[in-house]
């Protein structure tokens, strides 16, 4: 069998015993686990069809999707700003932003969660004035946090120092010579920022902010332990009257599954648009088969402007 590889040179693979023992072995598997599947009616299907779309469920689809969304914006903003704290030259800001990375990367996040939905047993009313004033206005804290409250709460703060880590090594990944060569050509500022660091920072954040955004997507199941009527706090109510636990199981890990797979079409667009100044052209690799090393190229400082 002939194959393309490199700089389309043709090489023969030859087939052996392993390979097709290989898809023997794996063909098996997954025709055992389909019959497995459609044979063994615990599985209850026609229940799993009855659920897949009830209200509820969909209801909780809409909570998962607020949850996820609001907290990956929320913690990719402050995760930038902790960035930018873990670099900064001021040794106070930047041990105060290693402390936060820290704390909430070594606890889990359920504890968190818990946390501060139960803040208001550390403090149940506080008040916000004006100091050296009168002006203050009390605030009952135990009706601030609501479930949905402490959940976006606990997930930002939680995704934030990861964030911050990513947002760090995508700003490592760009040279000292870079932004020097820059500032020689007059860039400042957003121009800067624009031309010369986002297009070299996004090829390396873009991947595992979009993974952390798919891991935020399953993290949300948690909140169900606050009684936030997500996806599995939905589907667990509805078990908890029909003892169809299997089913209804199922019914919210298919659509994990489907909310996960929709979420990665866009990512891999994103991540294939933010590549192409790293890839290099066929025409410019050299004659031993090994790709020219890419220059930055900049326009004229009057076309900047």
């Amino acid at each position: 069998m002939l194959e393309t590889l490199g700089e389309d040179k043709p090489r023969l693979r030859l087939r052996r015993p392993v390979d097709y023992l290989s898809w023997v072995l794996t063909v098996g598997l997954l025709a055992g686990l389909a019959y497995t599947l459609v044979t063994n009616e615990n599985y209850r299907w026609p229940v799993v069809l009855e659920y897949f779309t009830a209200a509820s469920i969909i209801s909780g689809i809409g909570i998962t999707l607020i949850l996820t969304i609001t907290s990956m914006v929320l913690g990719i903003l402050l995760g930038l700003v902790l960035a930018i704290m873990r670099a900064s030259s001021q040794p106070p800001v930047s041990a105060l932003a290693r402390l936060y990375i820290t704390f909430f990367r070594g606890t889990p996040v359920l504890v968190q969660l818990i946390f501060w939905f139960n803040l208001a047993a550390l403090y149940p009313r506080l008040s916000i004035g004006v100091p050296g004033t009168d002006i203050s206005m009390p605030v009952n804290v135990n009706q601030l946090l609501s479930p949905m409250t402490a959940a976006i709460i606990g997930l930002t703060l939680n995704q934030a120092a990861y964030m911050a880590e990513i947002i760090r090594g995508g700003f490592a990944a760009v040279g000292r010579g870079q932004l020097e060569a820059a500032e020689s050509l007059g860039m400042h500022g957003f121009t800067k920022l624009r031309i010369v660091v986002i297009p070299q920072t996004m090829p390396s954040i873009i991947p595992p902010t979009g993974n952390q955004f798919i891991g935020m997507l399953k993290e949300t199941s948690l909140v169900s332990v606050l009684g936030v009527a997500d996806l599995l706090q939905s589907a667990q109510s509805i078990y908890a009257r029909t003892y169809e636990t299997i089913p209804l199981l199922i019914v919210a890990s298919l659509w994990y599954l489907i909310m996960t797979m929709t979420l990665s079409v866009p990512q891999s667009m994103i991540e294939r648009h933010f590549s192409r100044s790293t890839r290099v052209p066929r025409s410019s690799r050299s004659a031993t088969g090994t790709a020219a090393r890419p220059v930055l190229e900049v326009a004229p400082k009057e076309s900047l402007l």
